[in-house]
């Protein structure tokens, strides 16, 4: 249940979160904008978060956390760069400017300072910013939702679930949002493979709130790393009508529906879910996490042997326009799939040329930084294996293999370039990488036990070669 008892100016001091604003319209819509990005939902009754934000700016235009709030949310959805876009370019430096002609308090500032080096692409020191704030201020959800997303673009999985930890026991269920704090560390204990207290957790959650679309998600992730198929399809049946209408999440919630099928070879099931719920959120929303569920989703169907061209072609009208984002390495190697699927290898150089372009001058963006030594080997082999060069997949990917989770994503969602990795290495001419294949396969099944795409990528080994 959604917290709709909104915090004026005098409530939000109360908690120790004091707003230097004398707005008490302004401190609501704060509140209200925290309220439906922690439960992943646009909520009509608060006039969703496009409707907060514009009464928000309304009640007070020059209140420094009201743009703190606002440019936070837009820069970790990775879909815009204040390098392409002068409007957001001119948004944070307004933010800037404001913190620096206003009193504000040292957690104000803190956070200012924190999304501007989020912007420049700096995301560990952004880190380390609201990691200062929480150390004092433990109950700041913007500064643990923000610092959480960005450990996850970051693929740093020990940190996520650290971060929840360390702040769990300053909460109390009388706080706002408890119980989302529960489901925020179940994905952290999964991610780090505590399956068994990720599950626990994540249940403790959905009993304070059956709708809590990210406990459902963590969830599904256990699910899906145990390669435990039924008991997923049955809890994503049985939990559907709770968390169909977080619009946020349930495109991606959706997307792990339509995994469990593809493990089992289901590929008509799979492919009605990505035409029914993936493919039409994809397109309404146009947010980087739907888009790259559809391309995370079309990529592994392929590999599976599927035709998925036409749909590839659809894709092409939002991805082309996020080829030289160039904000998260994992967005662009799902928006090269993309490209290279649709048959566009214009933009797809382009996506790959401007990269090392900015991998040559990197700065600071931490992105940037990691491009030369992993984004562009990823992309490469991403390039190659689409014309057909199976063998230059496997020296690209294979080497840099342990460094992949450094470009964010869950184990979920990275498990694309393992199998690009499997699928590529079986289809080499090379006795080695052939050989490699059923390694990496062994490997697999010792991980996930009773998996029936591993057993199905076996039989294809041994239909393709005779491996010593």
């Amino acid at each position: 249940m959604l917290h709709f008892n909104l915090r004026d100016c005098k409530a939000w001091q109360d908690v120790g979160l004091s707003l230097s604003t004398t707005s008490n319209e302004a401190c609501k819509m704060y509140d209200a904008i925290l309220t439906q990005w922690a439960s992943w939902s646009n909520d009509p009754s608060l006039g969703g978060i496009e409707g907060c934000m514009t009464r928000l700016k309304a009640a007070d235009p020059d209140f420094v956390m009201g743009q703190v709030v606002i440019n936070g949310l837009e820069l970790i959805g990775t879909g815009r760069s204040v390098w392409l876009d002068k409007d957001l370019d001119a948004a944070i430096k307004r933010m800037v400017g404001l913190s620096k002609t206003q009193e504000i308090t040292e957690r104000e500032r803190l956070h200012v300072e924190a999304v501007d080096m989020f912007a420049k692409g700096s995301l560990p020191k952004a880190c380390d910013i609201w990691e200062q704030i929480l150390l004092s201020k433990p109950t700041d959800l913007l500064a643990l939702k923000l610092a959480y997303d960005s450990y996850f673009y970051l693929g740093q999985q020990r940190q996520l679930r650290d971060c929840v930890a360390r702040v769990l026991p300053h909460w109390t269920s009388q706080i706002p949002f408890y119980g989302y704090l529960k489901g925020m560390y179940s994905f952290g204990l999964m991610e780090t493979n505590f399956y068994d207290l990720a599950e626990k957790t994540a249940k403790e959650s959905l009993a304070l709130n059956p709708s809590d679309t990210w406990s459902v998600h963590s969830l599904a992730h256990v699910h899906e790393m145990r390669a435990d198929v039924d008991r997923g399809l049955k809890f994503m049946k049985q939990t559907e009508n709770n968390w169909k209408g977080s619009d946020m999440l349930a495109c991606h919630n959706y997307w792990h529906w339509a995994l469990y099928h593809i493990e089992k070879g289901e590929y008509e099931t799979a492919l009605s879910i990505y035409d029914t719920h993936v493919s039409p959120s994809c397109f309404n929303s146009g947010t980087m996490l739907d888009l790259v569920d559809a391309c995370s989703m079309l990529y592994r169907l392929q590999m599976e042997g599927i035709n998925v061209d036409n749909r590839w072609k659809e894709l092409l009208r939002i991805t082309k326009n996020h080829a030289k984002d160039h904000i998260l390495i994992f967005n662009d190697a799902h928006i090269l799939m993309s490209l290279l699927g649709a048959k566009d290898a214009e933009s797809a150089n382009q996506l790959v040329t401007s990269l090392q372009e900015l991998s040559q001058t990197p700065g600071e963006n931490s992105q940037h930084q990691l491009a030369r030594d992993l984004g562009l080997p990823i992309c490469q082999a991403i390039t190659e294996f689409a014309n057909g060069n199976y063998s230059h997949t496997v020296d690209l990917l294979n080497p840099v293999r342990y460094q992949i989770k450094n470009i964010g994503g869950s184990d979920a969602q990275r498990d694309v370039f393992n199998l690009l990795l499997i699928n590529a290495a079986l289809k080499s001419d090379s006795r080695s990488h052939q050989k490699l294949a059923r390694s990496l396969l062994v490997e697999r099944d010792t991980l996930r036990p009773n998996s029936t795409m591993t057993e199905r990528l076996i039989r294809k080994a041994t239909a393709l070669h005779n491996v010593d």
